[in-house]
C-alpha cells in the first residue's frame, strides 16, 4: 500500500506543479484558459485519489493526525511531496 500512496503522491505533486506553473501561465499570460480547465480536471481527480490512498494508508500504517495533516498540507505546496516521499522511502524501503 505504501508504493501505491507515494506513486499517487508523486504524481499528484507533478499534477500540481504543472497545473500551477505551465497551466496558469498560458490562461493568464497568454488567454488560454482551456489549460486551467483540463489540467484542473486531472489534478482534482488526481488529488481524489492521493485522499483515498492517503485515509487507506494512514489506517493500516496508524499514521498520527499531525502526520496525516502534514501530508495534506504538503499536497497544497509546490516540491513538498517529493522531499515528504523521499522520508516516506527511508522509512519503507521496498
Amino acid at each position: 500500500m505504501i508504493q501505491l500512496y507515494r506513486k499517487t503522491a508523486l504524481i499528484e505533486g507533478v499534477s500540481y506543479l504543472i497545473l500551477l506553473f505551465i497551466a496558469m501561465p498560458l490562461k493568464y499570460f497568454f488567454n488560454i484558459p482551456e489549460a486551467v480547465k483540463y489540467f484542473g480536471w486531472i489534478h482534482g481527480i488526481l488529488f481524489l485519489a492521493f485522499f483515498v490512498c492517503l485515509v487507506i494508508a494512514s489506517i493500516k500504517y496508524r499514521w498520527s493526525l499531525i502526520r496525516i495533516a502534514l501530508y495534506l498540507l504538503g499536497s497544497v505546496l509546490p516540491f513538498i511531496p517529493f522531499l515528504l516521499d523521499k522520508k516516506l522511502e527511508q522509512e519503507y524501503p521496498k
